[in-house]
């Protein structure tokens, strides 16, 4: 009779999963994950676990990738069963996982996945990972860092190095040097909190501290949950409160509380999909007895700015499908409007790990130049005495200041009067970058 096979660990299944839907189908770890992990049917610790490891694996491919291949003498492998030794690898190297346990379960699943035939190498690749912790397995493969200082932080942080190059060049320009960049891409790789918003009119922060919150101090809105899943929060499942980093809500806030000269009516979220600030924007002119425009070029994304519409007063919003480069409207028909670019979300890293994979420098230049149409467009489309907000979750130079500085000396009829850059290390938020323009009345 031939071995009695263990069964799968589910957890560790769906954590495969999600890096396969990520590899085959560039699909977004957190997009993906929910589905997966209803798939399998994981709530709680188990949930926790395959959140973890999916993640994980992704966020440290880089440098797991650089371990794995230190380890094989024919470093091509097939994707699965590389996939498998990355979930591995993390287990050893990054979490409290007995040796023991992370290897024997990784057997069991490249055995249930691929097949008995690389069995054996996924146990003897483990195995020698297993000999040494990270620390040391950094100085193994990445380069010295006195040598070549990027390219030990691209190693050892897991970043791709172009990355590590633009975001120490945005540390310079915005804090005068790049001496914080290893803590900026440490923080990167460290878990975001779950930050929630709560909707003004709609939701209240006492009911979200009653469901676990704590209160943050930066937006008025925002409070960070300990755990659980926030959907099952009240105020969540109806819309009255949302997902947020709180980033985010300062961006809808500096564009809410801008002054602006004479009528205060009418505004513009020019890029609102999937619909996070827009729901706060529209809950804050319902107060004021504005109304919001949600403007979103791609249907299915409209269709989530909806959604996360949903809860707010009727007549105070409304959902267009759209090119913001070509605007529908009148120019000068809004008081305020709101460009969240597109960008490369490369101060998102720590919620979208896959992304640091997958952007390129050419992709870079490719976005400014929708940036400097979309924010020329809303200028256009603000009135004299209005303001503009320019955003990106991204603090790429590139995306950020040059693109503001660009478009403003183009026209001559705008003043930049304020901008902020936000850090992962300093703030605990996403690196977004906001600058207030206002048209001169």
């Amino acid at each position: 009779m031939g071995e009695r096979r263990r069964p799968v660990d589910k957890a560790r299944r769906a954590a495969l999963d999600v890096l396969t839907a990520v590899r085959t189908d560039d699909a977004y770890a957190n997009l993906v994950l929910p589905q997966v992990l209803r798939k399998h049917g994981l709530q709680g610790r188990d949930a926790a676990l395959a959140t973890e490891l999916s993640s994980g694996a992704i966020r440290m491919h880089g440098l797991y990738d650089a371990v794995i291949d230190a380890c094989l003498t024919k470093p091509r492998l097939q994707p699965e069963v590389r996939d498998v030794l990355r979930l591995g690898t993390h287990q050893l190297l990054s979490m409290r996982v007995p040796d023991h346990a992370a290897i024997s379960t990784s057997v069991d699943l490249v055995r249930a996945t691929v097949g008995q035939g690389p069995a054996g190498l996924v146990n003897a690749v483990l195995r020698a990972i297993s000999r040494r912790d990270l620390d040391a397995w950094v100085a193994e493969v990445a380069p010295d860092r006195n040598d070549d200082p990027l390219g030990h932080l691209a190693v050892a942080r897991s970043h791709p190095r172009w990355v590590v190059e633009a975001l120490g060049e945005a540390l310079t320009a915005t804090e005068g040097t790049d001496d914080e960049l290893d803590a900026l891409l440490e923080a990167d790789n460290a878990p975001p909190r779950v930050t929630l918003v709560a909707r003004p009119g709609m939701a209240t922060l006492e009911e979200l501290d009653a469901a676990g919150g704590t209160r943050t101090g930066r937006s008025p809105y925002a409070v960070t949950l300990a755990g659980g899943d926030p959907a099952a929060v009240p105020a969540v499942a109806e819309s009255r409160a949302g997902v947020q980093d709180e980033g985010s809500q300062l961006v809808a806030l500096a564009l809410a509380d801008a002054p602006v000269d004479g009528r205060d009516e009418r505004w513009l979220d020019l890029c609102a999909g999937p619909g996070g600030k827009a729901a706060l924007l529209a809950a804050l002119a319902a107060q004021r007895g504005a109304v919001l425009v949600a403007n979103e070029r791609q249907p299915h994304r409209a269709a989530l700015v909806s959604s996360a519409l949903r809860a707010t007063p009727r007549g105070s919003a409304h959902v267009l499908a759209g090119d913001g480069m070509r605007p529908a409207w009148l120019p000068g028909t809004f008081d305020r409007v709101l460009v969240d670019a597109p960008c490369s979300g490369l101060g998102a890293l720590r919620r979208r790990p896959e992304s640091r994979w997958r952007r390129t420098p050419h992709d870079v230049e490719e976005l400014v130049a929708i940036q400097q149409v979309l924010l020329d467009a809303a200028l256009k489309s603000v009135r004299p005495g209005g303001v503009v907000v320019y955003a990106t979750c991204s603090p790429v130079v590139a995306e950020t200041s040059d693109v503001v500085r660009a478009v403003l000396e183009r026209r001559g009829d705008t003043d930049e009067v304020d901008r902020f850059q936000l850090w992962p290390h300093r703030d605990g938020t996403d690196a977004m970058f906001a600058a207030t323009v206002r048209r001169r009345a």
